[in-house]
């Protein structure tokens, strides 16, 4: 069976157009490029969506699990204000309060001549019933010597050293 054109058709043909039982050339590749466009665009959006816990996470926040929660939320929820947290927060440091804190309970336990717990078992036990000095006097054997009564701790300066 011959294919014969039809009379008002023009001689020249644009090359898109595919004769009748050949493979549309134009369609695959068109299709190739919507999918490689999609999937560009898909990587792009998560890209963008986890840039603010990529950023807190190579300067290493503190707020860096508060930072993914937020690229989450936004995420699941197409909320935009968890993501403009989330970056806020990225590029916010977040001042340390802990720190100074315990700098000043140490101070003041080394001050007071106390010792910190070793272990978090002995910070949570009971503290034992305060012994009368009559009882502490009569557990220590005679050869030992009587500890010196003073009314406060003392504590050991270096020379030179000034206030913290």
């Amino acid at each position: 069976m011959t294919v014969t054109q039809n009379p008002i058709a023009s001689d020249h043909l644009p090359f898109f157009i595919t004769p009748p039982g050949e493979t549309d050339v134009l369609l695959h590749v068109t299709g190739w490029f919507v999918l490689l466009c999609v999937v560009g665009l898909g990587v792009l959006f998560f890209t963008i969506h986890s840039l603010p816990d990529r950023i807190a996470h190579r300067t290493k926040k503190v707020q860096l699990d508060i930072v993914a929660v937020l690229c989450l939320l936004a995420l699941l929820t197409h909320n935009h204000f968890f993501w403009f947290a989330a970056l806020l927060l990225a590029f916010i440091d977040v001042p340390d309060f802990l720190s100074p804190v315990m700098r000043i309970a140490t101070a003041v336990e080394d001050i007071a001549g106390l010792k910190p717990p070793e272990s978090p078992e002995v910070a949570g036990a009971s503290a034992p019933e305060a012994a009368t000095p009559a009882a502490t006097e009569a557990e220590r054997s005679p050869s030992e010597p009587a500890p010196k009564k003073t009314g406060f701790a003392e504590t050991s300066r270096k020379k030179g050293a000034g206030h913290a």
